[in-house]
């Protein structure tokens, strides 16, 4: 199989990139930039680590991601599964990518930057939701950010309803648990019980 195997080869093969994708990339949170974090109640975080890559989905009401000035984000790090993927991989590798999703816009915010894990109890306090105090925040410090065109989200029509997708047609969490540890997990007991528990632990 013929594969890419040198820089050069790229860039012959995509061309160069348009003035606008250069123009387009900052070191700061610009102001026309803020909305698309103010706005956004849905990012990914991506980390790297010893143990390998990881992409953590973190949502909360819009604006959940603060702007503390044009260098610096604060993102609670708020109840989870406590594999802690991302925070150990921060603590190996603090450089982090966000990705900032609006629902109903196209168009999407990247932002690169290097995190710390902060405990400190002033700012936990900052980020007291349903009166949970969340175990962390990570203080991002940001090196690049630029918006990402709408094409991806145009041909996937993400925001599109006539395009989504019935949850019955997929396997639900329990049947995905059970088929992969069926000693361990009933699948009836685990979906019946779910939607409780989310309630319970949302925060």
């Amino acid at each position: 199989m013929e594969t890419v195997k040198d820089v050069e080869t790229l860039e012959r093969l995509y061309g160069v990139p348009g003035k606008s994708s250069v123009l387009k990339e900052v070191d700061h949170l610009h102001p026309a930039y803020r909305p698309l974090i103010e706005r956004s109640p849905f990012m990914v975080l991506a980390t790297s680590g010893p143990g390998g890559l990881d992409a953590s989905p973190r949502g909360d009401p819009a604006g959940f991601v603060v702007i503390e000035d044009a260098h610096t984000l604060l993102l609670p790090d708020r109840r989870g599964n406590n594999r802690m993927d991302s925070l150990r991989n921060i603590l190996a590798d603090p450089r982090v990518a966000l990705l900032f999703f609006v629902p109903g816009v196209n168009e999407t915010l990247r932002v690169n930057g290097r995190a710390s894990i902060v405990i400190e109890p002033s700012m936990l306090e900052r980020f007291i939701h349903e009166g949970k105090t969340p175990r962390s925040v990570l203080r991002i410090t940001v090196e690049t950010v630029y918006f990402q065109c709408s094409r991806a989200l145009v041909r996937s029509g993400l925001w599109d309803p006539a395009r989504h997708i019935p949850r019955s047609e997929f396997p639900s969490p329990g049947s995905i648990l059970e088929a992969l540890s069926p000693e361990s997990f009933n699948a009836s007991e685990y979906d019946r019980e779910l939607p409780g528990r989310v309630k319970t632990t949302l925060y």
